[in-house]
This record gives C-alpha cells, structure tokens and sequence, in this order.
C-alpha cells in the first residue's frame, strides 16, 4: 500500500476524568474512501475534531502526506487541505450556490465583491465532479432537495482546494435518490484524488462507497479492513464488541 495522506499514531484524548481516545492508530490514503463506523460513544467525533483542529489531541503523533503536524486549531487544519463537512452542512438558507461556497472567503476585485469570478469558480468546482442536479448557482439553498445541499457542502469543500474531505453522516435523512447521488459524488472526490473519510452508521452505503473500513469501539481503533475482504457480519461484531480484536487485515 501506499504511503497514507494522513496518519494518526498514539492518539490520546481525555475530558477531566473521562479518557476517550485511548492510544489509537488511523490512517487514509488519497484517492481512497475510508469509512469510520462505531456506536454511538466509540469516540468517532473526538477523533473527527483532533482532524479538524477543533480540539486537539492530548498525546500522540498526526503525519499528513509524509511530514509530521500539529493540528492546534480549524486555521491550520484548513491550511493543509483538511476540510469537515458537518452533518448539519452549516449552509445559510438565505443566501444562494455561490454565496454559500465563498461564505467567509469572498473574493474581491477593487474593494467590492468580484461575483462573476466567484460564480465561475462554483461553476468549475461543481463541473469537477459533474454535478448535474443543480439548476443554477443562483438558487437559493432554501430552494435546495437534501441532496442537493449535500452536494453544495462538498462543492465548497472542493473550492477551497481541499486533500482530506471528511463527511459526517453524509446521507442521513436522505431518500434512495439522493442517496445515490450523494454516494456517486463522494466516489468521485476519491476518484479525482483526494482521500476521504467518511463517519456512518449506514452499512450498506459503507460497502458501496468505501475502500477501507475502520472501526473504532470505546476509544480504540480494533480493526483496519479492506472492504473486499470482509464482510457485514464481521464489521457488526468489531462495532458491537463481540469479535475478538485482530491485527490489521491490509
């Protein structure tokens, strides 16, 4: 296997008395999907907010494309190319396609906002990954299907020159449609380079979309799996508890 685009070693994380990173390895490759699925309480969205830089581990050792980081904070997450899209899309409802892309990081030509650059560059960032459910750019998002606004979200993700993509629950509440959709879009962020993670409860989108399985169980990471080589029943027992740890299967 290649080298990972990122790589955690040793992680540690505690709240007061409470230890809920307990010394874990991950890691993800570019052009990869990597599924993070555990119960609720594994600890999945500790580890998302290490990678984020909204709260910092407590110990351990983050590589991102060879090089040792520090992931101190959202800025310096950001600056590496590490983008979180939030189950809830942080999406103004308000304001329309573009507007919502460049939220915080307008573009601007002579002291005003430059909207033809910033509707060409949703425009191409959308036609990347051939995007052809949305109408226009101009629409408001709250005009927008579930679908739809789940592709807005990692459209901008795109914009901002994203490598790691992590997607919380990205087809929660979604209908089969938009389901697909979403998963065909998610394919083809991996298939255009970037390495992506994705947390889920959903099995059966992790089996369709994901290359590699990682299961966290009460703040350790118990297995590494290549989804080819495994199966539902087994994913189940390492959530659950009930199969026994083994070593990596890569």
């Amino acid at each position: 296997m290649t080298q990972p685009l990122i790589e955690l070693t040793g992680i540690k994380k505690s709240f007061g008395p409470v230890d809920v990173l307990k010394g874990l390895d991950f890691r993800a490759y570019a052009g990869k999907v990597t599924a993070l699925v555990g119960d609720n309480g594994a600890g999945k969205s500790t580890l998302i907010k290490g990678l984020s830089g909204v709260q910092p581990y407590d110990e351990g050792t983050v590589t991102f494309e060879g090089q040792e980081v520090h992931l101190g904070n959202p800025r310096q997450a950001a600056a590496l190319g590490v983008e979180v899209v939030y189950q809830d899309l942080a999406l103004c409802e308000n304001l329309d396609i573009v507007q919502n892309m460049f939220l915080g990081r307008e573009e601007l030509s002579q002291g005003t906002l430059d909207e033809a650059a910033m509707e060409s560059a949703a425009i191409k960032a959308l036609q990347s990954l051939s995007v052809r459910t949305v109408k226009s750019v101009r629409q408001k998002v709250s005009s927008l299907s579930g679908g739809q606004r789940q592709t807005v979200a990692i459209g901008r993700s795109v914009l901002r020159n994203a490598k790691l993509v992590i997607l919380d629950e990205p087809t929660a509440a979604l209908g089969v449609a938009q389901t697909e959709q979403v998963l065909n879009l998610v394919r083809r962020l991996a298939d255009n380079g970037l390495g992506v993670i994705i947390i889920s409860h959903n099995l059966a989108d992790v089996f369709q979309v994901c290359d590699y399985i990682s299961v966290l169980y009460l703040g350790r990471m118990v297995a590494h799996l290549e989804t080819s080589k495994t199966n539902r029943n087994d994913v189940v027992g390492y959530i659950t508890g009930t199969k026994v740890i083994e070593g990596d299967d890569e």
